[in-house]
């Protein structure tokens, strides 16, 4: 009786033992990127998010199905997370233009955007004394950490400082904000 190499005992416990091992590691994998959106579900509402991509798209509905209310070709511009409903999220933009957005296309960084009218400050320290250290146009979008007592410590493409919360929307303490 001839042996097969392919049917010896290597094969027969060790490809399936590593087939049940990639299986269960790419299981897990998809399990913690499936999972990964889902612990916003988890949060307070509201809470803010910023746009994920350069181009993202508002629909008058949550489901790919609605048409396309709204398109945003800015990477990072903070929306109000107001409602959820599955993978999709109601949001709101600085204008109160609503609509509904992929979770996919949204990050929980913090982000502000500057609003109201001329330039705004940005200052070296936290208090109007503080030496300014350039000046914002409204519209431009700042990653941005918690603020307090007024004021915020902001990043605009790399550039750091600190700016009135009043200038700032986004800056706002929500109750699903961590």
């Amino acid at each position: 009786m001839a042996l097969n190499p392919h049917c010896g005992r290597g094969y027969r416990w060790g490809m399936p033992k590593f087939r049940i091992f990639a299986i269960l590691a790419l299981a897990t994998l998809a399990l913690v990127g499936f999972l990964g959106p889902l612990r916003a579900q988890d949060r307070a509402l509201p809470y803010w998010a910023a746009l994920r991509y350069e181009k993202v798209n508002m629909r008058v509905g949550p489901s790919a199905e609605y048409p396309v209310a709204w398109v945003y070709q800015r990477q990072g511009m903070p929306v109000k997370v107001i409602r959820i409903r599955e993978g999709w999220r109601l949001v709101e933009d600085h204008e109160g233009t609503q609509g509904w957005i992929s979770a996919s296309q949204l990050d929980l960084a913090r982000a502000g955007l500057v609003i109201g009218e001329g330039l705004a400050e940005v200052r070296a320290g936290p208090s109007d004394a503080a030496a300014i250290k350039w000046k914002a146009e409204p519209g431009v979008v700042a990653k941005i950490k918690p603020c307090k007592q007024g004021w915020c410590e902001v990043d605009i493409a790399g550039r750091k400082g600190f700016m009135s919360a009043a200038r700032l929307w986004g800056s706002d303490q929500l109750p699903g904000d961590e």
